[in-house]
Order: C-alpha cells, then structure tokens, then sequence
C-alpha cells in the first residue's frame, strides 16, 4: 500500500525537510580537508537537536549515526568514525534524515572536498545532480512511477561518457516511499525495467525520495563487513543526489529544498505548489 499524505501532513513533512536542509548547509561548510567523518556527525546531531527533532538515521536497522558519510568509492551507508579524515580532493556524499512530529524528511548531495578535483569528478556529481532534478520533473499528476525512472535514466544516458568510459547507474538501490517512516513503499529505480511495469500512477498526496546514484564505473556494489558501507566493485568513485519531494494538487513541492525546489524546477517548465508553511 502507497501512504497517500494529506496537506497538513505534507506541512509536517515539510517542517521536516527544512531540518534536513540545514543539516546539509551545516555539513557542507564543516566538509574541509582535516575534518573526520565523526566531526561531521557531531555538526548534523547538533542542528538536529537545536531544531527540537529526532533522528530518523540513528538506530535505524542497528545504524550507529546520525547521517551516512561516503566518500569516493563508497556509494551508500558510509558510517562516520575517527578514522576517515577527509582529504583535500576527496568527495563526500551525506546523506541526512530527520522526523517532526512523527512525519520523515531525507535528502543526500555530494560535496568536493579542497580544491582541485579532476574534471570528470565535477561532471559526475552535475549528472547524478541534475538527473535527480529531471526526475523530479517527472513527477507530475498522471505519470507513473516508471515515468520518474525514465526520466533519471535518460537524462544520464544523454549526458558525454567520461574519460573512463561510462556512467554505472547503480541498480541495487534506489529512491523510495516516505512519509510515517522513512522507507516505504514504492521502491523507485533509477532506471527502466520491463519488470518492474509501470508503477503506481502518481497522484496528490504521494511522497517519494527520488535520489540516483552514479559511479564512473560499474553499476555493481558490494557490502563491507560492517553490514552498512556500499561500495562499487571496481572502485571507481561515486555520487549520490537525494530530495524528498510531495505531490499535490498544483505540482510537486521538493520538500528538503529551502526554496521547494522552485529556482531548479523552472529550468524543466515545472511551476512548484506554494510551500505549505508560507
């Protein structure tokens, strides 16, 4: 069963989001060469408790963080420690999650850590990025939910290969459900498969987190003996771009966007719903 939410409960989802959004500005700066993956989880459970929120990521499943921290070749689930410093030329996907009252925001971006990364880095992370937003773009009353994979696929599909030789979309996981917990049904892939149909048809009231995930490499992963730290097979490094976003009556609402993801959803001629909280 697909949890369709009402307004207020999209309000509360957006509240929400809004702590997620300042977990991610927080990290992002606190992201510098010489920072361990732990510093990073202090600055994330700080915002966290001065918003009056819980974690969703903390204790989930055993998960011993507040965010996941993955750097270079780990695609998902990273698990901040003292021991990964984070060097100039590195690049970190966080991921975040936080609950008010109940109702659950999740978002993820990649930052570059230092300077001087290799161009094909920058360009992974603007793919990743904007096949997100091209997703989000898809979600459109009417569509089906393989209408949302369609669009993330194609969009990277579209895009140079780089100097490795492809782009890997990562098939073993995925965007998902949100709303009263943080993963619920639908599973949403990043790409097309006969198998999977067409999906849910979308309608008002349907929360989704759409985030691909993109190695310069392969589309395989494999699970670290901790039982959390994904990473690709070959080792090639990775990007991993997350929003949560509602559906309503007027349009999709990116609810982990400080601004409802209005500035980006123009550049795809999709106008947001107002923000539920003015």
């Amino acid at each position: 069963m697909v949890q369709i939410k009402t307004p207020e409960q999209i309000a509360k989802m957006r509240e929400a989001g809004l702590v997620v959004a300042a977990i991610h500005a927080a990290t992002r700066e606190a992201a510098v060469p010489g920072a361990t993956t732990r510093d990073l989880d202090m600055v994330a459970r700080k915002v966290i408790a001065d918003a009056g929120a819980k974690s969703n990521f903390l204790g989930y499943g055993g998960f011993p963080a507040t965010i996941c921290t993955s750097v270079n070749e780990v695609v998902v689930h990273g698990i901040p420690d003292d021991k990964t410093v984070l060097k100039d030329g590195d690049i970190i996907s966080i991921d975040a999650g936080a609950i008010v009252d109940g109702w659950h925001g999740d978002a993820a971006f990649t930052a570059f850590v230092g300077s001087g990364h290799a161009p094909e880095l920058l360009e992974l992370s603007r793919v990743t990025e904007e096949s997100m937003w091209a997703g989000i773009a898809a979600m459109k009353n009417g569509n089906r939910l393989v209408d949302i994979s369609k669009a993330v696929e194609g969009y990277i599909r579209r895009q140079p290969r780089p100097a490795t030789g492809k782009y890997g979309i990562i098939e073993d996981y995925g965007g998902h459900g949100i709303g009263s917990e943080m993963h619920m049904d639908p599973h949403l892939l990043n790409y097309v498969s006969r198998k999977r149909g067409k999906g849910i048809r979308l309608v008002p009231g349907v929360c989704l987190a759409i985030e691909p995930m993109v190695s310069l490499g392969t589309a395989r992963t494999e699970v670290l003996a901790d039982d959390w730290t994904v990473v690709t097979t070959d080792s090639t490094w990775s990007s991993h771009w997350e929003h949560s976003v509602a559906l309503t009556e007027d349009g999709p609402i990116v609810l982990t966007s400080p601004d409802c993801g209005k500035e980006k959803l123009a550049e795809y001629g999709v106008t947001t719903a107002p923000d539920p909280l003015g």
